[in-house]
């Protein structure tokens, strides 16, 4: 079963608003086992939309579609979908009651323009819309099913969750899939995909796909599968992920189940933290605070974060967490010596278990031949030892700071996973 998502609106055109939604509801339709073929944007006009619901029709078996159902003259979704299914408008009485009872409720004036919201299509069933005004249409023509639903992501999604598909699994026998996502930090894609080449050739015997994901710092692997037997999918892809984990194990961070939240690394770490009812303090010079901004991001992080000190100048280096005036002038603040002060002076300031000290050069400026931009150290102070890596990353400023945040964290949650089996 294929499908195809339109979204309608000059705004979405010119970028004045992102389209979230057909990300949603390509992720939800994957989830049924419905494969998404295309996606497309079209513009407020009707010659526009008539031609991409044609081109639509000869490549999917449903097509989504959403926005442009407003009152108002630019809404044009309603008429043009007369014309294409050669149909005039009609009045759903129970949309008007509903249209009119949300007005009511909100001691709102019901005036014509709203009561337009009732017009339908003659040959549709209404999808109602318990969230908004604007009712959503469902057409069946000559073996093709078309969607038509509000822009409005909250209305879109009501609709879509409480009406849509479940209807589709009524109607349809759709095929089970999985997926699951082996999330991993600090190994480049390239390098990756020679390292697990021979894993992953042996993938296609068990027709399970392959993708790679990469992102700053980052590389999700992503497998999929389908099938009749969801359970039988699962096991067999759990089968070489264990595979996986034996040949790039200290890359693994995490794992992701489709249409689930990603696992995000800093609250993995704080997770991780929570349980051993440890602390963290951080010294942040080149990721200026970007740290304990994702650390602080989760509630509860109060528990396991104890504070940090961003110390831009070597002045504050030296004033704030002890880092010794000779190692500006004998390594410079961009060095081993100097990140592993900052992590010992802002561990002992904060009375924490742990500490990550970041030093660098983010760029896009500053960088020497012995020191290129995109040279970081890293810190970890522990309750027994202080440890320090060197890393060159990029040329652009905030990748570089992304980068080196999720690195640091990955240090910190690598030793906090090896201290459980040591302990």
């Amino acid at each position: 079963m294929k499908a195809e998502i339109i979204t309608i609106g000059d705004e979405i055109l010119i970028g004045q608003v992102v389209d979230t939604n057909s990300a949603w509801i390509g992720q939800e339709l994957n989830l049924i086992g419905i494969k998404v073929v295309q996606i497309s944007s079209v513009s407020d006009d009707e010659q526009h939309i008539l031609n991409s619901l044609k081109e639509a029709e000869s490549r999917a078996d449903i097509i989504f579609i959403t926005g442009g159902l407003g009152p108002t003259k630019d809404d044009i979704t309603k008429h043009t979908l007369c014309k294409y299914f050669n149909t005039g408008m009609r009045i759903d009485e129970e949309v008007l009651a509903m249209v009119s009872e949300f007005f009511s409720k909100r001691n709102k004036p019901f005036t014509t323009l709203n009561q337009k919201q009732a017009e339908v299509p003659e040959i549709c069933t209404v999808i109602k819309n318990y969230q908004g005004t604007a009712a959503g249409m469902w057409f069946e023509n000559k073996g093709k099913y078309f969607m038509s639903m509000p822009g409005v992501p909250y209305e879109m999604k009501a609709m879509m969750s409480e009406q849509v598909l479940p209807m589709l699994k009524t109607k349809f026998q759709l095929p089970a899939i999985f997926h699951k996502t082996v999330l991993t930090q600090g190994i480049g894609e390239s390098f990756l995909a020679e390292t697990i080449e021979d894993w992953e050739n042996g993938l296609s015997k068990d027709n399970i796909k392959l993708a790679y994901l990469p992102s700053p710092g980052m590389v999700r692997l992503r497998l999929s599968s389908t099938g009749e037997d969801l359970g039988q999918l699962k096991q067999i892809i759990e089968q070489h992920i264990v595979k996986l984990q034996s040949l790039i194990p200290k890359y693994i961070y995490g794992y992701e189940e489709y249409g689930q939240e990603q696992p995000l690394l800093e609250k993995i770490v704080g997770d991780l933290l929570l349980q051993k009812r440890k602390t963290l303090a951080l010294a942040e010079s080149c990721t200026g605070g970007y740290i304990s901004h994702l650390i602080t991001s989760f509630a509860g992080s109060s528990a396991y974060y104890n504070g940090s000190i961003v110390p831009y100048h070597n002045q504050f280096k030296h004033e704030l967490l002890d880092v010794g005036q000779d190692v500006f002038i004998s390594n410079g603040a961009v060095s081993e010596a100097c990140v592993k002060q900052m992590a010992e002076g802002v561990r002992k300031k904060f009375n924490s278990d742990y500490a990550i000290a970041t030093s660098g050069i983010a760029g896009p400026a500053g960088g020497t031949i012995e020191k290129p931009v995109g040279t970081v150290w890293i810190a970890i102070a522990t309750p027994g030892q202080t440890i320090a890596e060197k890393f060159i990353f990029s040329s652009n400023r905030s990748r570089n700071i992304h980068i080196t945040a999720v690195t640091a964290l990955n240090m910190l949650r690598k030793i906090l996973v090896e201290s459980s089996f040591v302990q």
